[in-house]
């Protein structure tokens, strides 16, 4: 009987996979199944973390403009500010309000002694 040659289909899926885990570290990156179990676990993990990431960037903006607000200059409350600050329209997100506090206290002040008032 003569030797078949196999088709090139099933090599071209391995070497992507390969190319995927070509950073990961010892078996992980030379053995077929265990690339694919660790590419799997791989996607999960981004996946989950991506929702993960933008829930830690909002705690991480709200405490920074709660230590502001509750300085000396202002003695206000992280909701109080927000809820003023929604009563006002003034259109301000997390993320701006955080940057504002650590750059430019003082706009941040301005911008509490307005709502006040």
């Amino acid at each position: 009987m003569t030797r078949v040659r196999r088709g090139y289909i099933a090599r071209r899926r391995r070497t992507k996979i390969r190319l995927f885990a070509s950073t990961f570290r010892g078996a992980h990156s030379r053995l077929t199944r265990t690339i694919t179990q660790q590419k799997m676990r791989a996607l999960v993990s981004t996946h989950r973390d991506r929702g993960r990431q933008k829930r830690d960037f909002r705690r991480l903006w709200i405490t920074r403009i709660n230590a502001v607000t509750r300085g000396d200059k202002v003695s206000y409350s992280y909701s109080r500010l927000i809820h003023d600050l929604y009563k006002r329209q003034l259109l301000l997100n997390r993320k701006i309000l955080a940057q504002i506090a650590i750059l430019n206290r003082n706009c941040l002040y301005m911008i509490s002694n307005e709502i006040i008032k």
